[in-house]
């Protein structure tokens, strides 16, 4: 087992990427604290790692509040004696950020108000500072581990509509580099994984939305590789799964000499793109222009 004798401590672990993560660790023999604003979603992902034979406890927590964050870190290590790996998975999209074709709201840049800006901020960076933070004195003591965060593709390039969202992905690929650098010496590896595609539906739901438990990909109908706009084309669709198993990678002893780092999974060459059409891709392109008449 790759995580064997380990304690994982997972915010945002009530559903999507968080839930399937611990389902995965705790498979691998770690201990999980299942962190997340929402306590029932907490216990529901603790239900589950039980009924497979795993250990998990559930703490309720807002990564926004310091002290709340503290707090978890605190109850893990008083639930298991240890934490080896803190991931800072919870994260939410900018107001405006879910597409309209999912029942979002259409939301210019300019009408973002202060409060929507703060509130993605506190979630997807701050959070993501609190949890690193809260988790180092608890990694020193252990002798080092593992600090994950999850990132995002669009920390790399542009998505409509959540300009803030990818502000604060950005910014945590900027803090992953500067903590490897800060906290290596304590043996504290610091990674992120920035998913593309297989991700959660509940992602883009209100709170409090029943867990899908499948990618958007997976819920989307029948998968048809030649219709994707995926390049690597697949006889299955990209799933929680495959982002939870890079993840695994990042945080077991088979990265051991792997810090600073922003790994893109599940983009299958998406982000290799360029933007232009090519008849390779089943498109049209326009006319070149020669100059000439």
């Amino acid at each position: 087992m790759k995580l064997e004798g380990k304690v994982a401590l997972i915010t945002g672990a009530g559903s999507g990427l968080g839930r399937e993560a611990s389902l995965l660790f705790a498979s691998e023999g770690a201990k999980i604290a299942v962190v997340d604003i929402d306590p029932e979603r907490a216990k529901g992902t603790v239900e589950l790692v039980e009924k497979q034979g795993g250990s998990a406890v559930a703490v309720t927590a807002d990564v926004r509040v310091e002290r709340q964050v503290i707090d978890a870190v605190a109850a893990t290590v008083a639930a298991f004696g240890k934490l080896d790996i803190a991931w800072a998975n919870a994260g939410i999209v900018s107001r405006g950020g879910v597409p309209s074709v999912a029942g979002g709201e259409q939301v210019e840049f300019q009408d973002l108000t202060d409060a929507d800006w703060q509130d993605v901020i506190g979630v997807n960076l701050s959070g993501v500072f609190y949890t690193a933070k809260a988790a180092v004195p608890a990694l020193r003591a252990n002798g080092g581990g593992a600090i994950l965060a999850t990132s995002s593709a669009a920390s790399f390039v542009a998505y409509h509509s959540i300009a803030a969202y990818s502000a604060t992905k950005a910014g945590v690929n900027g803090m992953v580099r500067g903590l490897s650098l800060d906290l290596g010496k304590y043996g504290i590896r610091v990674n992120a994984i920035a998913p593309t595609h297989g991700m959660s539906p509940n992602f883009l739901a209100p709170a409090g939305a029943p867990v899908v438990g499948r990618s958007y990909e997976e819920v989307a109908g029948p998968w048809d590789p030649e219709v994707s706009p995926i390049p690597l084309k697949l006889n299955r669709p990209p799933s929680l799964t495959d982002n939870a198993r890079a993840a695994l990678f990042l945080v077991s002893d088979e990265s051991a000499y792997i810090s600073g780092v922003t790994l893109p999974t599940t983009d299958g060459g998406t982000l290799s793109r360029v933007a232009m059409m090519f008849p390779e891709d089943g498109n049209h392109p326009p006319p070149m222009v020669t100059g000439e008449e």
